[in-house]
Order: structure tokens, then sequence, then C-alpha cells
């Protein structure tokens, strides 16, 4: 049932919405003046306020401005018997749902509370996947080299600079590469992958720029690429050394001059990316190597960040293990287990090549496969990491 809150100083006002609204099946709670309404407000969540614009002690607007302070997703909808076009202007410009004046038009009147409640149902729908989304993507420890790691990203996070991060595979690098973005003025729009290590070398070029029609044989209509889909928002080149020699020099070049040039195409195309890189070589290596270019790791790597193996931080691995018992066990539908003292010890004494990505898979192997209370023995017996 949908809460609204009725701002008016008109008695009958009040109690005439009070019971359309409540017929209509909301749950109405009312203010006679502003300052009422504000405390209110700051009291209680609403799923849609009706505020009277003239109104002693504060009016409407005043209230609006307060509502957007204390409830910023909150939609309002001002109503007003002095109603003017300038009037209905500012309030829209102030944020407003809608603007509706006196008498009410009892049809016009309840489409707006539905569309307005509906607004208020979606946001709060899309608030909750966003925090199972962070939740997800969530970097778990408390160990010195992870916190280190962590205050650099969140630090360079709000700048524009490009990142390189580098860390071992399973280490977390698509996690760090996550923060950075939701952490960014970017934040609300795209972050997209890219595997350059899944992409056959042939493809790497039309899936990070795009291709015309008639490209190459199976290009059978035009398609964008990473670079296009990422406009505006973050593309995350993971295990960039893996990337060919003739992909790196297009991707310097679009870096240099923010456009791509689609596969088969003969004009530039302006993108805004912000761009984040991932590998676990030794790039300054693969240099030397021939195998990856000097001019494109000085561009990605404005800022560095190590991402700590696991056997760098094993004193996360209590924290690490509780994390993946209530994400595991909440994913079967089955009650939560206990790993002993002894077992979290043994677990220590691994040496986890796989890093996260391996202790995640032994932590489910033992949730499955054990009793409720996770041992010393348990341990030693199913979780076989690489020695």
């Amino acid at each position: 049932m949908s809460k609204i809150l009725v701002i008016d100083d008109e008695r009958s006002i009040r109690n005439s919405l009070m019971d359309i609204l409540k017929y209509e099946n909301y749950d109405v709670v009312l203010a006679e003046d502003g300052p009422q309404g504000l405390d209110l407000v700051g009291k209680n969540v609403f799923d849609l306020i009706l505020c009277d614009i003239k109104m002693p002690e504060m009016d409407g607007i005043e209230v609006l401005d307060q509502i957007h302070i204390l409830a910023p997703d909150t939609p309002v909808v001002m109503i007003s018997g002095h109603g003017n076009i300038d009037t209905a202007v500012e309030s829209i410009k102030k944020g407003a749902y809608d603007f509706i004046e006196k008498p009410l038009d009892l049809n016009r009147l309840l489409i707006t509370i539905k569309n307005a409640t509906d607004k208020s149902s979606l946001i709060s729908e899309t608030k909750v996947l966003k925090n199972k989304v962070s939740k997800k993507y969530q970097i778990i420890g408390h160990s010195p080299a992870l916190i280190k790691a962590i205050e650099m990203a969140d630090k360079v996070a709000p700048t524009e600079a490009r990142v390189l991060i580098m860390g071992e595979n399973g280490s977390g690098k698509e996690l760090f590469a996550r923060r950075l973005h939701e952490r960014s003025n970017r934040s609300t729009a795209p972050f997209i992958e890219v595997n350059c290590a899944a992409i056959p070398s042939e493809l790497i070029e039309s899936e990070l720029f795009g291709h015309e029609k008639g490209a190459f044989t199976s290009a059978m209509k035009q398609r964008k690429g990473k670079f296009e889909i990422a406009d505006k928002g973050t593309l995350f080149l993971d295990e960039i050394g893996d990337m060919s020699l003739s992909a790196q020099s297009k991707v310097l070049r679009s870096l240099q001059d923010e456009k791509i040039t689609r596969v088969g195409g003969d004009h530039s195309i302006k993108v805004d990316v912000r761009v984040i890189a991932a590998t676990n070589k030794n790039l300054i290596e693969e240099i030397h190597k021939g195998n990856f270019r000097e001019d494109l790791y000085h561009r990605l790597s404005v800022i560095i960040i190590s991402v700590p193996s696991l056997n760098q931080r094993l004193d996360d691995i209590p924290e690490l293990t509780d994390y993946f018992i209530n994400q595991i066990c909440g994913e079967y539908g089955m009650p939560l287990k206990n790993f002993t003292t002894e077992a979290i010890n043994r677990l220590k004494e691994y040496h986890w090549t796989g890093n996260i990505r391996e202790f995640r898979n032994v932590i489910e192997r033992l949730i499955i496969l054990c009793d409720k209370n996770i041992t010393a023995k348990d341990v030693e017996y199913y979780a076989v990491p690489l020695q």
C-alpha cells in the first residue's frame, strides 16, 4: 500500500483528500502546514507528497526545496487555488513531479497519483537491484595490502585518469574496476567489459570498434563496438596484455584522438570513454619481448593499482569465509554452515595459486559436501588447491 502525505492548511481540503485516497486504498497522513509536513518527512518514508503552495509560515515552494534535501527521491505534486503558468513552471523547475490547480479534477488527480507512486516504486526497486549488484562486486577484507589498494582506487575514482590494474588471476581485478566506475562521475553511464584474452585476434578490432556492413564476409549488418557502447561511461579492457599489436595500435590512436573508426568505415566517430585496463602479465617484460607497445603502456598507466594476491592477505580468510558462507548458502537455500577455528587455520596454510576464485570454489565444495560443522579434517580431505 502506497503511503501519501498531504500538506495543506485548509482542513476541508485535507479531509476530502484523505477520504478520496483512503477509498482508493492509499495510506494517508495529514499535515496542516509546512513545518509539520517537513517534520513528518524527516521521520517517515512516503511514496508521494501532495503539497499546497499558498500556506502560512512556509509556502509550498520553500517546503518543496526542503523535501528535496530530506527525501530527494520522493515525488511531490504541488496543488494550489491560486495557480498560474509562472507558479507551475517554477514548481516543475524546482523538481515537482506535477502541478494541479484547485478545484481539483478528481480523475486527473488520481491518474497523477498513480503515475507518481509507480515512479516511486520503480525508483525503490532500482535501488534494491543496484544494491544487490554492488554487494555482488563487494571487495571483502581489511588486510593492510588490500586497504592500501582500495584507498588508492577511491582516491582516483572521481577523476578521469586512466588506471592500469595489476594482479594475479582470480585476485579481484574486475572488482576494483567496478569500484572505480561506481565511485566515478560516470557511475550512471554504462560499464562495458571486454576480455581481450577470450576474443580471437582477428575479431578483437571489430569487437572494440564495430564494423560496417560488408566489412568482411560475415559482416551482414552494421555493428557498434564496445567503445561506442561505452560512450560517456567506462570501458574495462581485461587481460590487455593478450591484445594483438594491431589492436593495440588502434586503441592507442583512439585514446589520443578520442575518436574511433569502425572496421570497413571511412569516417571517425567521437567517443567519450574512460578506459580502465587490467592484466596478470608484467607489461614491462612484454614490452621488452616486443609483445606490448610502450607508448600504449604509458597511456594506460597514469595510475597503477596493484591488487594483492590471497597469499599476501591470509588474514582476510576468516572474513572471506563468512562472506562466502552467507552468499553460497543463500544461493542454494541451505542452512548456514560453520567452519571451526582449526578449519580456518588450515585454510590459511594453503598456497592459493587461483586466489579468491579458487578459494570460493573450495568453500562452495566444502559447504556442499560437509556436515554443518566443517572441520580441519574436512578441509584436508576436500580442499585440494594446486600446490
